[in-house]
């Protein structure tokens, strides 16, 4: 994979669709930067993905190999299907990405239990921005304080080779005690507090009784 990084001949090659592909879109013939920035974002996101197929040490490369791909599906959504633009789910997309990667990271090496934070931060951004796009009542403040709550409660949680994180329940509760208190001020959300609230009761407990198997 890094021989392919580094051959002339693979950059040339893809120089040349490029140019045409540019051309293409300056003639009005067809959207051809579009599609070269689908490609090359697609591509480059590929490569970094390979890296850490070849080598697990290479943690690092699923980051950028994950938000590139979401740039590529980003840019091609917007350019190829019509009334995807009008959605604004462009910028929702790219930050699931970025949540995605990190859970990633992770997932496949415990001992970044510090990726547990990005994903959360990210991942509730992009929850917060589809509501915002929508015709949903909700909170989103109180949403995006919930979801870094549950950040900090997966980072005290979930297993990795240092051992319980238990200073991680403090953030958790005064996060998830002000998200709970914006939602609460919101009277059509009244009713779906506490059943949301029992139900992830039930999924910390599961989680923990997994945890402490291990």
């Amino acid at each position: 994979m890094l021989k392919l990084l580094s051959s002339r001949v693979f950059w040339g090659i893809l120089l040349i669709l490029g140019g045409i592909l540019l051309l293409l879109d300056t003639l009005n013939i067809f959207k051809g930067g579009a599609l070269f920035w689908t490609i090359v974002s697609g591509i480059a996101g590929i490569l970094f993905l390979s890296l850490f197929a070849t080598n697990r040490d290479n943690w690092w490369s699923i980051i950028p190999g994950i938000i590139f791909l979401a740039i590529s599906l980003t840019i091609g959504l917007n350019s190829f299907v019509t009334g995807f633009s009008d959605t604004n789910l462009g910028g929702t997309i790219i930050l699931a990405g970025i949540g995605l990667s990190f859970l990633l990271v992770y997932l496949f090496e415990r001992s970044n239990w510090w990726a547990i934070i990005p994903a959360g931060v990210m991942t509730t951004i992009a929850i917060v921005a589809i509501l915002d796009s929508g015709a949903s009542g909700l909170q989103s403040g109180g949403i995006f304080f919930v979801g870094l709550g549950i950040t900090f409660a997966l980072v005290a949680f979930l297993p990795n080779p240092i051992g319980q994180m238990r200073w991680a329940w403090i953030p958790a509760a005064i996060l998830g005690l002000m998200g709970l208190l914006i939602l609460i001020t919101a009277e059509d959300l009244i009713n779906y507090i506490w059943p949301s609230v029992i139900i992830l009761a039930g999924i910390l407990l599961i989680l923990r009784s997994f945890s402490s198997k291990r």
